[in-house]
């Protein structure tokens, strides 16, 4: 008889099995629910909860009389979540790059860009286009309901744009185009400041995000679920020294003249002279920040603190306040003036050619002789390297070759060498304004320190800010220098008066009925920034009115005129003359009513 073998060894190995694989789940479980809890649970939170930033809305940048120069407008981020976009949740193999047709067009971006970001694994949360209108959103919901109405009625039809969403977000605006540009800058991709005020002040513009943390289920959100929230805390607005119509004003003059004269670009500036609040910085050509893509590289930026330029004869106004100040000669004093004057290794002449000229050191300044200068300055020192760093000791104390106290992004400091560095040729023409260079604010500052009776006030561009909690921050109260004594400033006032008043002055086309203008001229051989090389001219013309009781402080340049008259007098004259009309009368500044000083410009030998 054949017998069967006893079942019980293998009830033990099946037992054994059962045994082992049972086991393996209790201890799978406890690593699950025990051990590794937290993390499992973490994960699923992950998975389950989305965090979005809540951007902070920027600041607002007014004028001084609160017109808006730079707002935030309501705007979305386009986001979407990839998860949607996969074969397994959509049935197609070709979601994204679907999706990515229909939104490219609307987002102005490439397909290829989206349905890469599409298709990025691991997250769901992409950004497909920052700060759009409200109309593209309008656009994208008009896609998707016409997408989920063909999906009901066609079973092979897909929604492919269910997974895009919008979260609210702001865009910047310029209400005013390309007025001011150079001062207000421009809000980048990443919303942070790329330049101008935008840039300097961020970080309080900015404000600070907050943010939200929502369940979801199928890329919506769960609205029973726990949500959290920190609210974002707005950016502060902050309120420039601007006057939108004078800016308005100076833009319009010199956008006007560097288009006439066919010249690469040329700026005018306006000061409180008492203050030290700049009113007016207009560059030109500028630039319209709501549209960069448009916008010439070259004009980008601040040119008026930026560009660094010798700034010829508008700086014999500092030679003069040193010969003045230190009292090496009076306005009256006598100056024979030759055609030619030989110092060190070469032959120096004035803008034109002329028999001897018998000048006082006023009609020095009145016809803007660089001979005369030259000679004055020389009387500075019992030597030539003495007067050399006593000229040195004034231009630094009007400010030159040193930063303007603005703080602003990408300003230039100019070129001032210290005097015992001065070479044979630099210490004869640094005091005609040539072996120098300044920026176009520190020109402009040098006349406000003489306007404002010596004293040098550090020129601002912003009055203050003010927080969400509507509390209003003055900006610090600007470093004020004496520079030269109230004396030597009044009698340099009159001095300047005489370029423009006088027949024989340089400035006679910068006259404003009614007022008493002081002024001065300048043309000054051009560095082209290309080259290095002398190329062209730098016209120019400063000044103040009224001459005897000062308010408003105006400066214009104008760099590399091609077409008609070069000289600052006859380009830079008309500007000067048409935007200190304006300031004047924006600011409601009454004329004196007293009679000029009529110094004497000559002398008979």
């Amino acid at each position: 008889m054949i017998r069967l073998a006893s079942p019980r060894p293998r009830l033990r190995l099946v037992s054994l099995a059962l045994t082992l694989v049972m086991l393996a789940f209790v201890v799978r479980l406890l690593q699950v629910q025990a051990v590794d809890a937290s993390a499992y649970a973490a994960k699923a939170e992950q998975n389950r909860y989305l965090t979005h930033t809540l951007a902070a809305e920027r600041g607002e940048i007014t004028d001084r009389n609160g017109v808006d120069l730079a707002i935030s407008a309501d705007a979305n981020d386009i986001t979407a979540d990839p998860t949607m976009f996969t074969p397994k949740m959509t049935k197609v193999d070709d979601a994204p790059e679907q999706a990515a047709a229909l939104l490219g067009p609307i987002l102005d971006k490439e397909p290829a860009e989206i349905a890469h970001k599409l298709r990025t694994k691991g997250t769901r949360y992409v950004l497909l286009a920052r700060r759009q209108t409200p109309q593209v959103w309008t656009q994208i919901k008009d896609l998707q309901s016409a997408l989920a109405d063909k999906a009901e009625t066609d079973k092979t039809a897909v929604n492919v744009l269910a997974g895009v969403f919008q979260e609210p977000s702001s865009k910047r605006v310029y209400p005013n185009g390309d007025l001011g540009a150079g001062i207000l800058g421009w809000v980048n991709a990443d919303g942070k400041g790329g330049g101008g005020i935008e840039q300097q002040l961020n970080k309080e513009l900015a404000g600070k995000d907050g943010k939200v943390r929502y369940a979801q289920s199928g890329g919506r959100e769960v609205p029973t679920a726990d949500n959290t929230e920190t609210p974002a805390v707005a950016g502060s607005d902050v309120e420039l020294t601007i006057d939108r119509d004078i800016q308005w004003a100076a833009q319009n003059a010199i956008s006007e003249q560097v288009k006439k004269s066919k010249a690469d670009r040329g700026y005018v500036l306006v000061q409180d002279n008492k203050t030290g609040e700049v009113l007016a910085m207009a560059n030109a050509p500028g630039f319209d920040p709501n549209d960069l893509s448009e916008a010439d590289s070259a004009a980008l930026g601040n040119a008026a603190l930026q560009d660094a330029f010798e700034p010829g004869s508008t700086a014999k106004v500092m030679s003069m306040a040193a010969v003045l100040e230190e009292n090496a000669a009076t306005p009256s004093t006598r100056v024979t003036v030759p055609n030619r004057l030989h110092r060190g290794d070469r032959l120096f002449k004035d803008d034109v050619d002329h028999p001897t000229w018998y000048l006082t050191l006023n009609g020095v300044l009145a016809k803007s002789s660089n001979i005369g200068t030259i000679l004055a300055t020389g009387q500075l020192g019992k030597t030539q390297k003495k007067a050399n760093q006593v000229l040195y000791s004034y231009l630094r104390k009007f400010g030159i070759g040193r930063y303007t106290g603005l703080g602003f992004p990408g300003e230039t400091a100019g070129l001032l060498a210290p005097a015992e560095k001065w070479s044979t040729s630099q210490q004869y023409t640094i005091p005609f304004g040539q072996g120098v260079s300044i920026n176009a604010m520190q020109a402009a500052s040098v006349y406000s320190t003489i306007a404002n009776g010596g004293v040098r006030v550090e020129p601002t561009l912003v009055r203050g800010t003010r927080g969400p909690d509507g509390r209003f921050t003055s900006a610090a109260k600007p470093k004020k220098t004496r520079v030269v004594s109230e004396k030597t400033a009044k009698t340099l006032a009159q001095m300047l008066e005489s370029v423009v008043d006088d027949e024989e002055g340089t400035g006679t086309k910068a006259r404003i009925p009614g007022y008493r203008v002081a002024g001065k001229t300048g043309t000054a051989n051009r560095v082209d920034p290309a080259t290095g090389r002398y190329r062209g001219y730098t016209s120019s013309f400063a000044g103040f009115a009224p001459a005897d009781n000062p308010r408003v402080t105006v400066y214009c340049a104008i760099q590399n005129a091609t077409k008609g008259s070069y000289f600052g007098g006859q380009i830079c004259g008309p500007v000067y003359k048409k935007v200190l009309e304006f300031a004047l009368k924006t600011l409601q500044v009454p004329p004196t009513g007293e009679e000029a000083a009529r110094l004497p410009v000559t002398f008979k030998p």
